[in-house]
């Protein structure tokens, strides 16, 4: 692997896409300011956006129908999700829907960060409308059922819930970032227990997107971004957040050759929450479950199998010609135990989940004293990344779902563990550098 070469095509590329981000901003919520004013008032806004199908689109249409009382939705539709665009109002006695054509987003891509404009703009629309609520859907749900739909938006409306948050049945070897670094995390140092902080199926309160459209608005847009910044603003902002179980999500299969694309996509956003919220964090001791509501569905055993050997040979390679960089963020300590792990094969690696939750906290501290360029140290983390996957898919590669459950239960409590690690190296750095 050329890391050279990727590291500056990954500068680049972000800095194209955050052009390309500026511009579309503006140009959905231009056409966000033109839809809605088709009508007056709603009392919930719902974004469908372009990772959901037809028959997806049919199951949400058909689950905002159950809706208790008369509410008024306003929903904003990608043409991918039906083909054409619909148009018409409700049901006699009903719900009342009014259907609008939307920018087709799609969020199923890698480069998250790129999806930021469409979540911005949803919100703006809530706004606009005076919604009490609003939800957002983007992914292709197996057997989409009404039922959840329903669930899901009511809750918001009858002001149970400030933040919603889908809890999907997965296999073992999908969303492995979110396993591995960003529900731990979050659990970590906010102290909820919840299983897909960064949805991206969502729904929120009038309470909760006023807010991140007004930190939005102080910001510029700039680095504030609406997946990564929801769940830690409903929790420090003592709002109510919950799950619902909807069924197994549809995951695109990992593109193993751009991992380090996706972790700067992902990580930036989360990083810089971190700084943002610190005092709200650093009282936060332990976590607790948040309410979940639905019934919970199971996916079937798989079959999947990641190429272990490959993934260690990138670790190893990273070992050997990183340790510059490695050293200006990582401790003599870690460094060591990672150089031990040089010498076992693929058959034998294993890094521990001690070692990996004090990687993720002390990069968290690079990004923050930008030790180096922030780009360049979230993209050096590819190996360290790969290294722990790796290992994972060795522990759990014959597990069953529950088996699984467990084995993530006990990376999340690593990381509770380790944050005095954290708290420590963030007040002090100085006294800890590596």
């Amino acid at each position: 692997m050329d890391f050279a070469a990727t590291t500056e095509g990954t500068r680049q590329g972000i800095e194209r896409r955050s052009e390309h981000e500026n511009l579309e901003t503006d140009s959905i919520s231009r056409q966000v300011r033109e839809t809605t004013a088709a009508i007056d008032s709603a009392d919930l806004v719902v974004g469908i956006l372009g990772g959901v199908d037809h028959d997806g689109f049919t199951g949400i249409c058909d689950g905002l129908r159950t809706l208790a009382g008369s509410p008024r939705v306003a929903v904003l539709q990608a043409e991918a999700a039906t083909g054409q665009p619909i148009s018409g109002a409700g049901t006699d006695g009903g719900p009342s829907l009014f259907f609008m054509s939307w920018p087709n987003a799609d969020t199923a891509g890698a480069a998250t960060v790129s999806i930021a404009a469409a979540y911005h703009s949803v919100f703006m629309a809530a706004e606009q409308l005076q919604t009490r609520a609003c939800c957002v859907f983007s992914s292709q749900i197996e057997g989409t059922k009404p039922a959840w739909i329903g669930q899901f938006a009511q809750g918001l409306l009858e002001n149970e819930a400030d933040l919603v948050l889908a809890h999907y049945a997965r296999h073992k070897f999908e969303g492995l970032l979110n396993v591995s670094i960003i529900s731990p995390l979050m659990r970590s140092l906010y102290g909820k227990r919840i299983q897909n902080p960064m949805g991206p199926d969502l729904g929120t309160s009038q309470r909760l997107f006023r807010p991140v459209l007004t930190a939005e608005e102080k910001n510029g847009g700039g680095g504030v971004h609406a997946l990564a910044t929801l769940a830690p603003s409903a929790v420090c902002g003592n709002l109510r957040v919950r799950e619902m179980y909807c069924g197994p999500r549809v995951y695109r299969p990992t593109d193993w050759t751009n991992v380090s694309s996706l972790l700067s996509a992902v990580l930036t956003p989360v990083f810089l929450e971190m700084e943002r919220n610190a005092a709200c964090w650093q009282r936060v001791r332990g976590s607790a479950p948040v309410p979940v509501a639905g019934e919970r569905a199971w996916v079937s055993q798989d079959s999947e199998k990641l190429d272990v050997q490959r993934m260690v040979e990138s670790f190893q390679l990273g070992n050997r010609e990183l340790q510059e960089i490695w050293s200006l963020v990582l401790p003599p300590t870690t460094l060591l135990e990672l150089r031990k792990l040089l010498r076992l094969t693929p058959e034998e690696f294993h890094m521990n989940d001690a070692l990996w939750a004090r990687i993720v906290y002390d990069f968290a501290l690079a990004h923050r004293l930008r030790s180096i360029s922030r780009d360049h140290l979230i993209r050096s983390m590819t190996p360290l990344y790969l290294g722990w996957a790796a290992s994972y898919a060795r522990e759990v590669q014959d597990a069953g779902p529950l088996d699984v459950e467990q084995r993530n239960e006990r990376l999340a409590a690593a990381y509770e563990s380790a944050k005095p690690y954290l708290l420590s190296r963030w007040r002090w750095p100085d006294r800890f550098s590596p």
